[in-house]
């Protein structure tokens, strides 16, 4: 393989770590691509970065800075994020910067550990993420918003944004003594058939506007012409994608058709690959990637490192793919270097070991794993049936008004994100027995009750849309509808949720329809309606016990401090967990390859504190009896189980 002590040695001339002066004699970092010589220069010295992709949205804010520090460790001098746009405006025009949010804490906290970032500003981020990461509201406002294009309805939401945004993001770019190398414009364009040039252009003056003229820009797209013939952005560096086990050498010939001179970078070297329900757990073998990471650091070419720790889609945050409809689960583990609990794999010392062959090995002390708990058997029990949940007056606490309307309205006609809505009518006539009951789409998955009895089930990726029904007149047929993420990548981003046309029962089509929004995007509000319920009312185990809310509560031992932990769902069909008003995510065990989730020790409360649990199952709750009706609290993920065939 190719490697001299002289080649190490010049490259070791050119890193330059954040305890080094960051200043120029005008007391201002320069960062600026040498286009002569093919590098980058960093205060007027030759620098390339090897850096990891670490989403500050995936990974609660109080564990930053352990991964951090294990970056640093691994020899990386720099952090790849997005910015999470929809995590930072979920409702129109309120924004959110608090917290996880924070972008500003994580430039900071970063700083410390000396990691520069390299930054990808969107809009759009793709990232596995419900939309892409554009907020919903887009097409609430213009359902025929063209996304990703000049198209004004689209453009005025990412205007007001990054007036928001960029000022934030400005203060820490390292021409202003910050440590913000590189900001990305848009995402893997040329992937997206738009091909709009005068969006691209826009995009990349509104940025230059906001943060500087001598602010660096890139691109990203992937490794062949065809691609970067949309994606490349005049004014903005090329940089390409490829994966382990390329032909280090061609893969990057694509690049110098475009950018002839400059250096060589691979903003997304993956390490892993995401995975999908009910197919098996993506992996990439470790000394693969060690192997080709070695062959692109010969080359002195930068590199960022997809994912170096991937954390967790928390929430309704997870979203697909389509063509056919395929939904991502909780975890985002990636197999990457640093599991998602904050573990060093034997593809993380690989890496290591590579890295330290080009740059100087790092002195700081070893890092180690977290303490994993296996807390133990935690006692479930029922709080409120589903469809009582949308009768009761007490569940208004956390969901909002029914809506009426002629017409099923998607989620985004209701302005509605995430969770589920419930669609209800009654029958006004007798059918013949059986009835076909067919619904004109559904985004993306359907519960049908008829008369609070669960009759049949539709699904977006089976494209399972019908059943049979005999209906009478007077019956109530109600129809439970989960979003399980929108499309986060290619056209389908605009892609709704909900019931997405006409229901007809044989050949008439039912109309006045009432809309139970369960959004379940108020956790607190959430936990005290189920204290609320839960006091009224006494446990109910049985047959009947199938859907609705459901809740348990631990202690963490005495004397010991809470650990990482995993719910392990085994036994449980489908739906989503809380823990102390904290959204865990999806589950569903029975389609793997994901049976737990993570709980990070930082959210759970300390000895004498309470840890509430609360579900809400969606399928089938295994609660026919009290000693039936339990979750499990681990120390193992399980996150690479056997799928159906």
């Amino acid at each position: 393989m190719f490697h001299s002590v002289s080649i190490k040695c010049f490259i070791l001339s050119c890193v330059c770590a954040l305890s080094s002066s960051n200043t120029d004699q005008r007391g201002k970092a320069r960062f600026v691509i040498d286009y002569e010589r093919n590098y980058f220069l960093l205060d007027s010295k030759p620098f390339r970065y090897v850096s990891g992709s670490m989403h500050y949205f995936r990974v609660p804010r109080e564990l930053w800075k352990d991964r951090f520090y294990k970056m640093r460790y691994a020899g990386l001098n720099a952090v790849q994020t997005y910015i999470y746009w929809k995590g930072h405006e979920s409702q129109d025009g309120i924004y959110d910067f608090d917290g996880n949010l924070d972008i500003e804490a994580y430039f900071a906290e970063a700083s410390k550990v000396g990691l520069y970032v390299i930054l990808r500003l969107g809009p759009y981020i793709d990232a596995e993420v419900d939309m892409g990461g554009l907020p919903f509201f887009i097409l609430s406002n213009n359902s025929e918003a063209k996304l990703r294009t000049a198209d004004p309805s689209f453009m005025k939401f990412v205007d007001r944004w990054f007036a928001v945004l960029l000022p934030k993001v400005k203060k820490h770019l390292v021409n202003n003594g910050g440590n913000i190398l590189m900001v990305q414009v848009e995402n893997e364009y040329g992937s997206y058939p738009a091909c709009d040039y005068e969006y691209t252009s826009t995009l990349r003056d509104l940025v230059l506007r906001h943060l500087g003229a001598d602010t660096v820009l890139f691109t990203t797209d992937g490794n062949a012409d065809g691609y970067l013939k949309c994606g490349k952005i005049p004014g903005a560096y090329a940089t390409v994608d490829f994966g382990a086990g390329s032909d280090v050498k061609s893969a990057f010939r694509a690049l110098r058709h475009f950018e002839p001179k400059g250096p060589l970078v691979n903003s997304e070297y993956y390490t892993g690959w995401l995975d999908f329900w009910g197919e098996r757990h993506s992996k990439a073998d470790g000394k693969l990637v060690a192997d080709s990471l070695y062959q692109i650091l010969a080359l002195n070419a930068s590199v960022n490192l997809y994912v170096f720790h991937g954390g967790t889609s928390f929430g309704f945050m997870s979203g697909g793919l389509d063509n056919p409809y395929r939904p991502c689960p909780t975890s985002y583990d990636y197999d990457a270097p640093i599991s998602e609990a904050g573990d060093l794999s034997t593809k993380y010392y690989l890496i290591k070991d590579v890295i330290e062959k080009y740059f100087i090995a790092s002195k700081l002390p070893a890092p180690t794993n977290t303490t994993k708990k296996a807390y133990g058997k935690v006692q479930i029990s029922p709080v409120i049936k589903l469809m009582d949940i949308i009768r009761s007056s007490k569940s208004l606490v956390f969901r909002p008004q029914e809506v009426l309307s002629k017409k099923p309205l998607t989620f985004e006609q209701l302005r509605q994100d995430g969770g589920y809505v419930v669609y209800c009518t009654k029958l006004k006539t007798n059918f013949k027995d059986p009835s076909v009951l067919k619904v004109g789409g559904v985004g993306d998955r359907g519960y049908i009750y008829h008369n609070q009895v669960l009759t049949g089930r539709l699904d977006n990726s089976q494209k399972l849309y019908q059943i049979g029904l005999h209906g009478k007149k007077g019956d109530d047929l109600c129809i439970l509808v989960e979003n399980q993420g929108r499309v986060s990548y290619g056209m389908s981003i605009n892609q709704k949720k909900g019931i997405l046309g006409n229901v007809t029962l044989g050949n008439s089509i039912l109309e006045d329809w009432i809309m139970y929004p369960l959004p379940f995007n108020n956790t607190m509000k959430l936990f005290e309606a189920v204290k609320l319920i839960k006091k009224d009312s006494k446990d109910r185990y049985g047959r009947n016990v199938n859907t609705g809310l459901f809740i348990g509560s631990f202690t963490v031992p005495q004397g010991e401090d809470p650990a990482d932990t995993f719910l392990d769902m085994t036994g449980w069909n489908k739906g989503i967990a809380f823990i102390n008003e904290r959204n865990l995510g999806r589950y569903w065990p029975v389609q793997g390859p994901q049976i737990t989730l993570f709980i990070p020790s930082v959210f759970l409360n300390p000895f004498p504190g309470l840890n509430r649990i609360v579900l809400f199952e969606q399928e089938q709750a295994p609660c026919r009896s009290r000693s039936d009706c339990f979750i499990r609290l681990v120390d193992e993920h399980l996150i690479d189980t056997s799928v159906p065939e």
